[in-house]
């Protein structure tokens, strides 16, 4: 689970799984479903249009963010799963989660299910379903991997990867979130990351970049969840690849998030 709110982005700790467990899970990577008849042509043609996304020269530049990162910082990787199935009115949802109470930082917060990648995760994928399966109980088997989007550079040198995964058989899957990690696992509809409904804004500035941090409001099952801060930002991406079209607000992400900066920042 990720979170960026300005200074920081949080990553949970996780401990070293054994040799034998990764093998496991690299095992368990999923194979593409071919049976065909018994998928959603809505998301089969999603699936088929994702897999042509080549995101911009712009975006896919490695070495874009050098500004505003200290020289002495050490990258580091992370990965998260936008995990989309269709909803029972035919809508697209994505999976979320709500940290537990019991985390000491940024706990009842809203994030996609990932973390940081781990020695041994053989790529961006492996560590998003491994993440998956480690917090939601989420069956990697279930997840057809269809395409990776640019990443999103934090300004301290994280780097994460957003893997979007499809869920054909949404009721083939039984949450079980792991109580020392995720309070709540829930799901919304993707499109209201391009609404301007249920949303408001805060103007921020770090080192010279002024930009909006977004929130989202969602009641779900009589309780109200906010997704804000870096998640905000990356399903605002997804939506807009998924919907091919601009949200309906004037967005003004950090540089230091994603995309080429505007002007330098000073380090």
């Amino acid at each position: 689970m990720l979170m960026d709110r300005g200074p920081s982005l949080s990553i949970p700790s996780f401990k070293k799984k054994e040799t034998d467990k990764k093998s496991q899970l690299r095992q368990q990577r999923p194979q593409p479903n071919n049976n065909i008849s018994e998928k959603s042509q809505k998301l089969l043609s999603l699936a088929q249009q994702l897999r042509l996304y080549k995101p911009p020269d712009s975006l896919n530049n490695p070495t874009r963010r050098q500004n505003g990162i200290p020289q002495s910082a050490k990258p580091k990787t992370a990965a998260v799963l936008i995990c989309i199935f269709e909803g029972n009115d035919g809508d697209l949802r994505v999976i979320l989660t709500e940290r537990s109470s019991r985390l000491s930082s940024h706990s009842g917060e809203v994030s996609l299910p990932g973390g940081k990648r781990e020695e041994g995760d053989a790529d961006d994928v492996e560590t998003a379903l491994r993440e998956a399966t480690e917090e939601i109980g989420l069956d990697p088997s279930l997840v057809d991997v269809i395409t990776v989007l640019e990443p999103f550079m934090t300004k301290y040198a994280m780097t994460v990867v957003p893997v979007v995964g499809i869920l054909f058989d949404k009721k083939a899957f039984n949450p079980a979130p792991n109580v020392n990690e995720v309070e709540t696992v829930f799901d919304v509809p993707l499109e209201m990351f391009l609404k301007d409904e249920n949303r408001r804004e805060q103007e921020k500035e770090w080192m010279g970049d002024k930009y909006l941090l977004h929130f989202f409001d969602y009641l779900s099952e009589s309780k109200m969840y906010t997704i804000w801060a870096i998640t905000a930002s990356i399903l605002i991406r997804a939506a807009s690849v998924v919907y091919q079209r601009p949200p309906a607000f004037v967005e003004q992400k950090p540089t230091f998030w994603n995309g080429n900066p505007d002007k330098a920042i000073d380090t």
